[in-house]
């Protein structure tokens, strides 16, 4: 089915974005892992994985549409040195995504073209999911102070 042009390069610069979230997410989780805090490191691989995931319902809807979906570019990962610039980081990334979700939600229902705008309804609730867990991580640091947040994350947790 021929999709129309504009919503095509807009589920392109999304693939892009959910490209390079997967590898900052990455990046933060295995130094979480190397630095010892386990329970943060299983947390930001999960959003790693949800973020494969929405790459890959992107690569399949822009398929779908008779485009080719450009999988080799990335935009500038932003890698945080410490726990606090990891999760400001990512927050800030996921706001962004939240806005483009709905800039690209809005542009599909107006071309009518309501699998395009299922697809990114669904995702957009997965970053806003994301967006929660960065707040709630930032709330706790601020409650418990950076050691104890930490020190919390040093934990055995299964994924």
């Amino acid at each position: 089915m021929k999709g129309n042009d504009r919503i095509l390069k807009v589920l392109d610069r999304q693939l892009a974005d959910e490209l390079t979230a997967i590898n900052q997410y990455m990046v933060h989780s295995e130094m979480c892992e190397n630095w010892g805090f386990a329970k943060l490191h299983l947390a930001i691989r999960s959003q790693a994985m949800d973020e494969m995931h929405h790459a890959e319902w992107l690569i399949e809807r822009i398929i779908f549409l008779d485009g080719t979906p450009t999988v080799s570019k990335l935009n500038p990962m932003k890698i945080g040195k410490t726990v606090a610039e990891m999760i400001k980081n990512d927050n800030n990334d996921e706001l962004d995504a939240v806005r483009t979700y709905n800039e690209a939600i809005k542009l599909a229902r107006s071309l009518d073209d309501q699998g395009t705008v299922d697809l990114l309804s669904k995702i957009l609730k997965m970053e806003e999911g994301h967006v929660d867990w960065a707040e709630s991580q930032r709330a706790q640091i601020d409650q418990m102070g950076m050691e104890n947040y930490l020190a919390d994350q040093t934990g055995n947790k299964t994924a």
